[in-house]
């Protein structure tokens, strides 16, 4: 199905199901635990051994020689594979960092070994005895050093930097203007289940079950680097216990237990350790962001700024912080532009809304203190600055954009009138009390997706995808997608996740999946609808699926009746042609936080928090809602408790398990509520909704932040906000 132009009416449309705050159909399965993750698929294929992987001691540098011979001797022991056996393996497009092969040393904890055993403890304690001897490599660790030696990355037109008008002449020129530099720091997933494969072989070919986002990335790139044509690999991951991106793109989970269990003649099953999580696979880069705003008398933007510098590996990405300016405010003269310096670090890479979460970070902090300067309040000087058109091409109108409704109805909602303009102001006991605000903006991306639905004699209705469900409620969503479309209740379809041999969809990231592979669904299901119409002699331009039935007229026929022959199947997929180039597709939010700064010691506490969403049809407020919340929880992380330490000395993250890096938990957060605008986007997709889990971590660590200086009077700009970087600061208590 081609989607050219903006959706009309359409079955969606009635709302029967759609729209509903269902529970989750998958809920009983995980509360009860017969969920089967990818470490648990005890069922699938019998004798399965354990693999443990080892990880490289160094940073940079090179292995001269691994002996095996102690821990090939071990109790247990079926097979033991060296990065030192084989060349290094070819990546896929979306790898950065060498997954396995070679003795070139790129990053601490790069994988050098798998042992495989009968036992997990077996495999463990052979591990331990393989002695491995390096030829140790200087490397760059920190960022603030390397920030100096940083390249310019090219921007969309090929410079080095975006332009419009002149940025430089202008802010000079404004009466007011802000220069201020921000930093972030690395992060990582933190995902509750570990990256984890069980592969088998069969000949030549492979079957992996394991804990992956994108079933169609990681059937290539595994293909890629085996050596495999993609017809003989399938991949099977039916639920994921959260990924946060960290599970986009192919791991060495994957490819170990792949090459152990060739190795052992066995099935093979793998869990990557917490600390190898957090050093072997990837994390959100660190930023040192310089923003510079030049406004007139009135608070109207005339110039504005946004430089990004961020660390990768050699040929990585940066990390696009600058992205959310390019489009959120308005202003005739516009600067953004991003640098990356070469790090011998774990690989940077996507996580939770990559580019714009830590960019505004930044953006919505510098935007609090181009109000005080104003002295406006910072609700009306973002609304001031408002824009319906895309600031770069102002003949290219935003499909949908209410930012401005999200700002006035929680300011509305959550008291705003109330807050005092001049900080530390408000107290309660010892507690300093402010309040803060934050827009969040990100963008809507459309993306092909495909699926496969099936009507049998009972009536039953099964869904077909390799989408994946991370924990987001997709088997929901796709289920309300296709019984309304087939005019049956819920409970007569069937949804089947994950699983490469299924038509391939948009997959779960970017907060594209929701949308597109429900409209995916919705064009199978158009395929589905037109059989039956044939099969029962109807016009399907006519026909009407409800309660079961089809009508045409005064004609009713049970749905099942059309198979009763046998099944039925439709497939098809959604394809975009380019109304996301002719129309700006985004969402956007407001955020409002309110903070207790304790006076003495310096402690925060979040008191309150309110999201405020514009992001197209909600097609389940119940999940949506549960994204949200936890995008909240994730956004609080960032702003006061999240960052991985690097040892600077030795190139590792040395908080490596959960222990250690810090994340928040229920106490954290005493009360969260969310509003949806009630919308639809009719360019977005036939379902006519959009993204919105990671539109929910957008904003949020600023309007924090923002929070603490209405409370304190001390503006930190460096996150996370923790203790050290305001209690020297603190005004006084009586």
């Amino acid at each position: 199905m081609k989607f050219d132009r903006a959706a009309g009416q359409n079955p969606i449309d009635q709302l029967h199901i759609i729209g509903h705050p269902l529970d989750r159909i998958d809920g009983p399965f995980k509360t009860t635990g017969t969920a089967p993750y990818a470490y648990e698929r005890h069922d699938v294929v019998p004798h399965q051994a354990y693999g443990y992987i080892i990880g490289s001691a160094v940073a940079k540098g090179r292995i001269i020689r691994m002996d095996i011979a102690r821990a090939k001797a071990a109790p247990g022991i079926l097979a033991i594979v060296t990065t030192l056996d084989m060349p290094a393996l070819k990546n896929g497009p979306m790898n950065t960092a060498k997954l396995f092969g070679g003795p070139e040393i790129t990053h601490y904890h790069q994988a050098t070994a798998i042992v495989v055993a009968e036992t997990f403890e077996q495999a463990r304690a052979a591990a331990a005895l393989i002695e491995t001897e390096y030829d140790h490599d200087e490397g760059q660790f920190d960022l603030k050093q390397a920030q100096y030696a940083a390249r310019p990355v090219q921007g969309a037109n090929g410079a080095l930097a975006d332009r419009v008008g002149d940025f430089e002449r202008t802010f000079s020129a404004s009466a007011t203007r802000l220069d201020e530099t921000y930093t972030t720091p690395d992060q990582t997933h933190a995902m509750m289940e570990p990256h984890a494969t069980l592969a088998a072989w069969e000949g030549e070919k492979l079957t992996l079950w394991t804990s992956n986002q994108m079933i169609a990335w990681t059937r290539r790139d595994i293909a890629t680097a085996l050596g495999l044509s993609k017809e003989n690999v399938r991949v099977d991951s039916p639920y994921i216990g959260g990924g946060f991106g960290g599970k986009l793109f192919l791991r060495s989970d994957a490819v170990l237990a792949a090459l152990g269990a060739k190795a052992a003649g066995r099935p093979v099953k793998v869990a990557l350790t917490r600390p190898f999580i957090m050093n072997n696979t990837t994390h959100r880069p660190a930023t040192i962001q310089r923003i510079r705003i030049g406004a007139d008398r009135d608070g109207r933007i005339m110039a504005i700024a946004h430089e990004s510098t961020s660390g990768n590996l050699p040929h990585g990405r940066p990390e696009s912080a600058v992205d959310q300016t390019k489009l959120l405010y308005a202003g005739t003269n516009r600067l953004t532009a991003m640098r990356l310096a070469v790090l011998d670090l774990p690989e940077g890479n996507a996580m939770r809304a990559p580019g714009e979460a830590s960019g505004l970070m930044a953006l919505e902090i510098a935007m609090d203190e181009m109000a005080e300067r104003l002295h406006m309040d910072p609700v009306r000087f973002r609304i001031l600055n408002d824009t319906q058109v895309d600031p770069e091409k102002p003949g290219r109108p935003f499909s949908q954009r209410h930012l401005v409704e999200c700002l006035e109805r929680g300011a509305e909602k959550f008291g705003w009138s109330h807050r005092k303009p001049r900080p530390a102001s408000v107290r309660a006991g010892e507690w300093l009390i402010g309040m803060g605000v934050a827009a969040g903006f990100r963008n809507n991306l459309l993306t092909k997706s495909a699926a496969r639905v099936r009507l049998n004699s009972q009536g039953i209705v099964t869904v077909e995808t390799d989408m994946t469900d991370i924990g987001t409620g997709t088997y929901t969503i796709l289920a309300q997608t296709a019984a309304e479309m087939m005019g049956v209740p819920i409970g007569q379809v069937r949804v089947i996740l994950g699983d490469s041999d299924f038509p391939v969809s948009a997959g779960s990231g970017g907060q594209w999946g929701a949308n597109n592979s429900a409209a995916g669904v919705y064009a199978a299901c158009v395929r589905l609808r037109e059989t039956v119409a044939k099969k029962l002699g109807l016009p399907a331009a006519e026909a009407q699926f409800s309660d079961g039935n089809v009508r045409v007229g005064n004609s009713v026929f049970p749905l099942r009746q059309a198979a009763h022959e046998g099944e039925l199947v439709g497939e098809d997929s959604i394809e975009y042609a380019d109304v996301d180039k002719r129309y700006q597709q985004s969402t956007f939010a407001s955020h409002f936080v309110e903070v207790g700064v304790n006076g003495f010691t310096g402690e925060v506490r979040i008191r309150r928090m309110l999201a405020v969403c514009s992001a197209g049809r909600i097609l389940n407020p119940k999940t949506a809602r549960n994204q949200v919340i936890g995008a909240m929880t994730m956004g609080a992380g960032a702003a006061l408790m999240e960052e991985l330490a690097v040892d600077t000395r030795h190139g590792f993250f040395v908080n490596h398990d959960l222990a250690g890096y810090e994340v928040p938990v229920h106490a954290d957060i005493p009360h969260q509520e969310v509003i949806f605008l009630d919308e639809v986007d009719p360019l977005s997709s036939p379902m006519k909704a959009k993204g919105v889990g990671e539109l929910g971590l957008c904003g949020v660590a600023a309007a924090i932040a923002n929070a603490v200086y209405n409370a304190t009077g001390v503006r930190a700009r460096d996150y996370p906000v923790t203790l050290d970087k305001h209690l020297a600061h603190l005004p006084r208590m009586s």
